[in-house]
């Protein structure tokens, strides 16, 4: 049946125009595969639709302005109280706008589980191999999707203007101007003046409705086109290969699937607005420089940074009339920002040291890359470690310990940590990878206990599915990169010799003592003396069967 008969005149007239029938009809059969770790990428998705939708209903009656008012609103503890607008506006939001409160909780939720999405969902993409070839550039978009997010989640956290948001902007404002040179030119940019300035509420609210938004959705965008143009990952399995995609189409199950999930996060992210209280903005009255707000904290993704400029030693340089404060430049702008570019430049580095420039559409296990395994837990840790170092002194106080004592174990937690996550977890995963392995060559014990005529006693190994089986060796030989003759044909050195060298000894560490996958010959030679042991059992069974057959004849 042809095209202009199945539509209606409207839908005809523009599908002549613009070919949608066609285009339609090849992307909504797209294949997408199905497995519950691919759902933390939407749930990102859903969370930034919700803060699209809760964020254009406060922005109704939240005022973006520093200016001074007598608040005389519901909320009688502050009543008659000398407050800014925005601050103000937001305890109206919250006591006498119907829905304000709920509204209120709900976009900040939304924003807590969108950044942690995103985290969980890069974690699982580093950890299975998602980001290598061709996928590189998707991996930097999300990881700036990521950052974009934090900043994003940060702005909007300091726009009520409160005390505690106040005194995380205090902090931020100092590591500003600790940048050598530019810090107070950048101060007085971002906050028109010496802080806290009479325009930064202003300004921080144009880019967090407009700008920030703006540029992540064309990121989602690009990601989503690129998931597309790409085809998705899959999990190795039988019929899966490098060529194909294993799963359900776009349209009508994909699209019923994703739809029901959306209001599944819309739903639990409603009732966390509902029931669980988050930012009580009320309880910190207005911002005030002269005031700190005890036991201060920032939102979770904001943690490890301030953990960060916690732990570090304080100590100051002078040159020429300059003061360098290296407690602040170390920890808030060097060590984050070299974190951060390492992780974004991960897959090139990787793809550098393993000289691996195939196309990959199958997916690792992690048990089968155990240095990058372990790489990763040490991201975590190190992560982690900073984390904590962000609620030293509530740590400290909930468990009745020296704050200087806790500040110290992170300080030694921080470099060491992630060197003891890195060997456990690659040593964790070379042990799996011979457990898988053994399952293969040899099967699974199954308690039978079997004696041969000669009286040796052997257990009876049942082997594997087929699945597991083609799980285990659906994964390449891990080679690592050689260096190559000195010289060429013609006695001319070889150019950059070092860097080969230095490159082909990452390479024999990044694959060193990981199992290899069994040849053809280890698994025939497993199979054969699988027969073998049957054929024992077989005797064996035949022996004691011609026993039990002549004891009774006795």
């Amino acid at each position: 049946m042809s095209t202009n008969t199945e539509f209606p005149g409207p839908v005809k007239w523009v599908d002549d125009r613009l070919g949608i029938a066609k285009i339609g009809k090849k992307n909504l059969r797209k294949v997408f595969p199905d497995h519950w770790s691919f759902m933390l990428g939407e749930i990102a998705l859903y969370s930034f639709i919700i803060l699209i939708l809760t964020g254009t209903f406060l922005t109704f009656w939240f005022k973006p302005s520093m200016a001074e008012v007598e608040y005389q609103g519901s909320y009688s503890l502050l009543k008659g109280l000398h407050m800014s607008e925005a601050y103000a506006s937001t305890l109206d939001i919250t006591f006498d706008v119907r829905g304000g409160l709920l509204m209120r909780q709900i976009h900040h939720w939304a924003a807590v589980l969108f950044i942690a999405a995103m985290m969980v969902h890069l974690l699982r993409m580093f950890f299975t191999g998602a980001f290598r070839k061709p996928r590189e550039l998707n991996w930097l978009i999300g990881f700036g999707m990521l950052f974009l997010g934090i900043v994003e989640g940060f702005i909007g956290y300091g726009l009520p203007d409160d005390l505690l948001s106040g005194t995380g902007l205090r902090i931020t404002n100092g590591m500003i101007q600790a940048s050598p040179v530019v810090g107070t030119y950048m101060n007085f940019f971002i906050f028109g003046g010496e802080f806290p300035g009479d325009d930064f509420v202003s300004r921080f609210f144009i880019v967090h409705v407009l700008l920030i938004p703006g540029i992540i959705l064309a990121l989602v965008t690009a990601h989503l086109f690129l998931v597309v143009y790409h085809k998705h990952t899959q999990y190795a399995g039988p019929g899966r290969t490098q060529k194909n995609v294993v799963g359900y189409p776009l349209f009508p199950v994909y699209t019923a699937k994703a739809g029901g999930f959306f209001f599944v996060v819309f739903g639990i992210t409603a009732l966390m607005g509902a029931l669980m209280q988050i930012n009580p903005v009320w309880l910190y009255g207005p911002y005030n420089p002269a005031e700190v707000t005890a036991g201060a904290q920032p939102d979770w993704y904001m943690g490890w940074l301030e953990g960060s400029v916690r732990i570090f030693p304080g100590f100051e340089s002078h040159f020429w009339g300059i003061t360098l404060s290296w407690n602040l430049i170390i920890p808030a702008l060097i060590v984050p920002p070299a974190f951060v570019t390492l992780v974004a430049l991960y897959p090139f580095i990787e793809g550098w040291i393993t000289g691996d420039k195939r196309e990959h559409h199958l997916l690792d296990r992690p048990r089968d890359m155990p240095t990058r395994t372990g790489i990763g837990v040490a991201f975590i840790v190190f992560y982690a470690m900073l984390w904590i170092g962000g609620g030293n002194d509530l740590i400290a106080t909930h468990f009745n310990l020296s704050l200087n004592h806790v500040t110290w174990f992170l300080r030694f937690a921080v470099i060491l940590g992630p060197i003891l996550g890195f060997w456990v977890a690659r040593r964790w995963a070379i042990s799996l990878q011979r457990a898988d392995q053994d399952r293969l060559l040899h099967g699974l014990e199954t308690g039978v206990i079997m004696r041969s005529p000669e009286g040796k006693y052997t257990e009876k190994h049942q082997p594997i599915s087929t699945y597991e089986a083609y799980s285990i060796t659906a994964r390449d030989r891990l080679v690592p990169h050689e260096i190559g003759p000195e010289t060429d044909e013609n006695g001319v050195r070889a150019p950059r010799r070092a860097l080969h060298k230095a490159r082909a000894a990452l390479s024999r560490f990044y694959f060193a003592d990981a199992v290899q996958k069994p040849t053809t010959q280890e698994l025939e030679a497993a199979h054969e003396h699988a027969h073998d042991a049957d054929e024992i059992h077989e005797l064996t069974e035949d022996t004691e069967t011609y026993r039990e057959v002549t004891s009774d004849r006795s």
